[in-house]
């Protein structure tokens, strides 16, 4: 998406503002949900600050809702997880407003899982593993609505929960994150940036380093970092890390903005067992 093209690091980064039912008694839409832009995620990233989410592995309303009162976004994990597309929609739809925005990582780019997750209400679409502009483009031509991609119209609970103009508001609200994870992927990464519609490049640092075959800490991980990294800034896009290790004390840490997992808004800590990486040295070159 063009408009947000524009916000990285020196550029314009103001450009970038241009069925189940909900739970019963849910609370009054708040303001924030109510503007143009209600992804609070994007807002935050125009403004150039750091967005931590938490893991979501598993089906647990209560969890998941004072969880969300605490970070920036929520990362549904449909990849490494036995969650299924009703699994997730129970949970937004059970406190769409806590705070935290929702993002869904997908097992792959195919229209249905896409549709399926944009369709319950997720403002962020995470693809991950993607090698070549052909995946890239998979994820662009189903997450938003033409006549910029090819999203299909259906009775659905995203709808109810960010209001009734959805339709003519979700264009530029929606997020595409794209995973870069392989060695592969590393020598492509400026193609992948280029295709319209990619909204962010998220590094899978740990896979990075399973595909490689490099220690995060070693310098030839750092040099692929550094190419991603550099290649993002370059096409004009959001450069993330998933793991938070390297939002302090990393050459790139200054300009990583968007980040899988980390430290809460206000100090909560999750309760023990919860998937959160949030302690240890930052990876160094």
């Amino acid at each position: 998406m063009k408009r947000l093209a524009a916000i990285v690091c020196g550029l314009a980064w103001a450009a970038l503002f241009g069925g189940s039912a909900l739970a019963q008694g849910q609370p009054p839409k708040p303001d924030w949900a109510k503007a143009k832009i209600y992804n609070t995620v994007k807002l935050k990233l125009a403004q150039h600050k750091q967005v931590f989410s938490f893991t979501v592995n598993h089906l647990d309303v209560a969890e998941y809702c004072e969880k969300a009162k605490h970070y920036d976004w929520s990362f549904f994990d449909m990849q490494h997880s036995t969650m299924w597309f009703s699994d997730v929609e129970k949970m937004i739809a059970a406190c769409p407003y806590n705070g935290a925005i929702p993002f869904v990582r997908l097992p792959d780019a195919q229209e249905w899982h896409i549709q399926q997750a944009t369709d319950i209400g997720a403002l962020g679409v995470i693809i991950p593993t993607v090698d070549d502009v052909e995946r890239a483009r998979e994820g662009v031509k189903w997450v938003r609505y033409p006549p910029v991609a090819r999203r299909s119209l259906g009775n659905n609970q995203a709808s109810r929960i960010w209001g009734p103009d959805y339709r003519n508001t979700i264009n530029d609200n929606i997020m595409l994150v794209i995973m870069i994870e392989t060695p592969t992927g590393v020598a492509n990464a400026a193609d992948i940036v280029a295709v319209p519609g990619v909204d962010a490049i998220l590094v899978g640092n740990n896979d990075l380093s399973s595909f490689s075959g490099y220690a995060l800490e070693s310098p030839q991980y750092q040099d692929l970092l550094t190419k991603i990294h550099d290649a993002t800034i370059k096409g004009g896009k959001i450069f993330g890390c998933a793991n938070p290790l390297f939002a302090k004390g990393n050459p790139l840490s200054d300009t990583t903005f968007l980040f899988q997992n980390g430290p809460s808004n206000d100090g909560y800590t999750p309760p023990p067992g919860t998937i959160q990486t949030t302690a240890g040295p930052p990876p160094k070159q």
